[in-house]
């Protein structure tokens, strides 16, 4: 059985055994923050979840294309979560029955099944030291991937998130938080974790990846979670500002940016046996580096993000490859082939090293984003995200990446003083890179993209 689908089982249980217990009953239910559960014991049990439909349309300039829209569940999630009498032990589980999948149409294959999202068990060693084991969202990508989906100030996540970022992990996680005089705070972070994404126990390939954050608040701590969530919807009273620092280290790579392990596999064939199996791997590493900010005041907020990757440790006896492009991924092959350039009808050899940097997400990119949520619940929102692809990267890809600029503008409507009910649409400009982009089919398309998104958020 999967470590996953064991932690799964468990907390499942946990959770079930409280909800039923004889007494159990419910405290306190605030719409869009979910029910709170209490124990005669002390301990706690929190039920959260949301829904949300989502349309996409995909209008290709100057091309006889039509326009392209399509409708689909973006998210359909549940949480549990609970604490111990003493707040010391605590635990979630949290998944998505849409089963959908964040990368889905970015070049890397995943399986849309994938329901489960958070299964893991936390310990306070402290009053301000925590650990966490078992499977979540990482701490050591950019600062978008700390808030909630239904916590977006816009439709979607940037595509610096899509580029760069792993989501979940797991492994082991501490964060602690610092007061240090004068109303300032430190929260440090430090993950080790497998480094091959969520779910991917079959094919764990490669060592562990390891990595740090430290986040500072000079103006102190944000109200209501509000470091977490991306609109001022509390208007904070007073500026709160959170800057950060973050790196990671990915120890043996097998996939684009660490999301599906066991998919992009580099040996050397010693024994000359052609066999998956037989021959001496030679993965490369894979580490990025970030630096971003939050801040917030009377209903204004704004997000910077800038995260650069980079390739190491790419050995050069790799004589062999599997197959990630046909239909059996076990299937080897000997040549590392590829498009002059990403539109280009000629095919040349590359080096190992070329080749292999072609197929991982290296580069940098910086996204800024901010808006203005009125006091009716209205809110105006833009963002502007660039990406600048290394000579050899899967970013230069003209079917999922290759596209500089994104310049984005939304307006969303809060139902309440809160995150439990909003409506929210965006257009998107879509700037095409060097060497022109393609359609989902990988035929070119003479001119840029355009996107246009409309999503509901129902939460209780």
């Amino acid at each position: 059985m999967k470590i996953s689908r064991i932690i799964f089982v468990v907390l499942v249980s946990v959770s079930l055994s409280h909800l039923y217990a004889q007494n159990t009953k419910l405290s306190s239910y605030d719409f869009g923050e979910g029910f709170n559960f209490t124990n005669p014991n002390g301990s706690t049990i929190k039920l959260q979840g949301y829904i949300q439909p989502f349309s996409e349309t995909e209008i290709y300039e100057d091309s006889d294309l039509a326009n392209e829209t399509r409708f689909r569940m973006r998210r359909l999630r549940l949480r549990l979560s609970g604490q111990s009498a003493n707040e010391r032990f605590g635990y979630r589980l949290q998944v998505d029955l849409a089963g959908q999948d964040e990368a889905q149409r970015e070049g890397d294959v995943s399986d849309l099944r994938n329901y489960l999202l958070d299964a893991y068990v936390s310990y306070k060693v402290a009053r301000r030291v925590e650990l966490i084991f078992g499977q979540r969202a990482t701490y050591t990508d950019n600062r978008e991937l700390f808030m909630n989906s239904n916590a977006l100030q816009l439709p979607e996540r940037s595509r610096l998130t899509s580029a760069f970022a792993s989501i979940r992990e797991f492994g082991l996680f501490a964060k602690g938080t610092f007061k240090t005089g004068r109303g300032t705070y430190l929260k440090p972070y430090v993950t080790i974790t497998n480094g091959d994404g969520a779910n991917v126990f079959n094919n764990d390939n490669g060592g562990l990846k390891y990595g740090a954050r430290l986040d500072f608040l000079p103006f102190g701590l944000f109200t209501n979670f509000g470091q977490f969530r991306q609109a001022d919807v509390v208007r904070e009273q007073t500026p709160k500002l959170v800057f950060g620092v973050t790196a990671n280290y990915n120890d043996g790579i097998t996939s684009r940016r660490g999301r599906n392990s066991g998919r992009i596999v580099y040996l050397n064939d010693i024994n000359a046996n052609g066999a998956l199996d037989d021959g001496e791997e030679r993965l490369p590493d894979y580490s990025k580096v970030g630096i971003d900010f939050l801040f917030k005041y009377k209903g204004f907020s704004v997000i910077g993000e800038y995260h650069k990757s980079f390739a190491s440790d790419i050995a050069d006896d790799i004589n062999l490859r599997n197959d990630i492009f046909g239909d059996d991924n076990t299937v080897l092959t000997d040549r590392f082939r590829g498009r002059v350039n990403p539109t280009s009808e000629d095919f040349r050899d590359f080096t190992p090293d070329e080749y292999v940097r072609r197929q991982m997400m290296l580069g940098e990119a910086y996204n800024i984003q901010g808006g203005y949520l009125f006091k009716n619940g209205f809110s105006l929102d833009a963002r502007y995200t660039h990406i600048n692809a290394d000579e050899h990267s899967f970013l230069n890809n003209a079917t999922f990446f290759n596209r500089t600029d994104y310049y984005t503008v939304g307006v969303s409507k809060y139902l309440n003083r809160s995150y439990g009910a909003k409506i929210q649409a965006s257009y998107t400009w879509i700037n095409a890179g060097e060497f022109g982009i393609s359609d989902n089919q990988g035929d070119p398309l003479p001119g840029d993209e355009r996107l246009l998104r409309l999503i509901l958020t129902l939460a209780f």
